[in-house]
């Protein structure tokens, strides 16, 4: 049996460039993972059978059986694999848990049928899966530009903890769209920007190790309020705990803060989850995943 934790990313920033021909949107975003993590169980077997914790996502047209079949086609083998899921990631709530457990399926099938791909190798394949996958391959801190998928490698932020909010109602307004696609829809081409925000605070991480949350900034944070029910109280009721520079995580509703020690960020995430009944979790970075092809 191969075990894999797949780990949530944050967004410490995300800017949205353009709208590209393509339909996809041009990005520029500082990615972080943190220690919330998924858990996948990989065993031998004739074809793909896939089970998870969660039975709403427990079919087969998620990404983890989308991510199986991509690296039989490019490894071309008939090799089969049980795959068991442990959610705790919080399903559709911009923490990448999807994508997480999409990379982990990548490295976990990589050494379970003993194909030796290299990080490069998985990285392509996770391109054709998911615009958070190729990052979440590896993990640990990046600038992730185009729809994703071009990374730069930056040093760890100097901030040990995390608070993450993660509220429970993603809202529907009968579109029949998924989330991030009706978020991009409510942003005007004037929320775009040039991406020199991230250059900006990924340049400061390089050269002074300086991440201050309050360079932090996520695009989406000006519909959150009128794309999710309650967002804007939650926000407020986390703010009143003694939580500043509250930042939103990807395309919503998550929301997180930096906490200035261990104690402070658990207290944190065990009062907003009895005040206001929704999920919160107290994390820590995750280190960066490296690939060994000889594993």
């Amino acid at each position: 049996m191969i075990v894999e934790h797949a780990y949530a990313k944050l967004n410490l920033t995300l800017e949205v460039i353009r709208k590209r021909t393509d339909g996809y949107h041009d990005l520029a975003t500082i990615l972080q993972t943190v220690d919330l993590h998924d858990t996948l169980e990989f065993r031998d077997n004739e074809g793909i059978e896939f089970e998870c914790s969660d039975a709403s996502i427990a079919d087969d047209d998620n990404l983890v059986v989308r991510s199986s079949e991509a690296l039989r086609k490019v490894a071309g083998t008939g090799r089969g694999a049980h795959i068991s899921l442990q959610k705790r990631i919080p399903v559709a709530a911009g923490l990448g848990g999807g994508s997480a457990d999409a990379a982990a399926t990548l490295r976990g099938l990589n050494r379970l049928w003993e194909l030796g791909l290299s990080e490069n190798e998985l990285v392509e394949i996770a391109t054709e899966v998911g615009s958070d996958v190729p990052f979440l391959i590896c993990g640990g801190t990046a600038l992730a530009s185009g729809r994703g998928e071009k990374l730069e490698r930056l040093p760890a932020p100097e901030h040990g903890w995390f608070v993450i909010v993660a509220p429970r109602d993603v809202g529907d307004d009968g579109s029949g769209l998924n989330k991030t696609a009706r978020m991009f829809g409510m942003l005007t081409s004037t929320a775009h920007t040039t991406g020199s925000l991230t250059r900006k605070l990924a340049a400061r991480m390089i050269e002074k190790g300086d991440c201050h949350p309050a360079f932090m900034f996520n695009v989406f944070q000006q519909v959150a309020p009128h794309a999710f029910p309650n967002w804007q109280k939650i926000h407020d009721g986390f703010a009143g705990l003694g939580a500043s520079d509250i930042v939103l995580t990807g395309a919503g509703p998550s929301m997180f803060a930096v906490a200035p020690s261990k104690e402070v960020a658990t207290a944190w995430a065990l009062l907003t989850k009895a005040r206001m009944g929704c999920e919160a979790f107290a994390v820590g970075l995750a280190p960066r995943i490296e690939i060994d092809p000889e594993q």
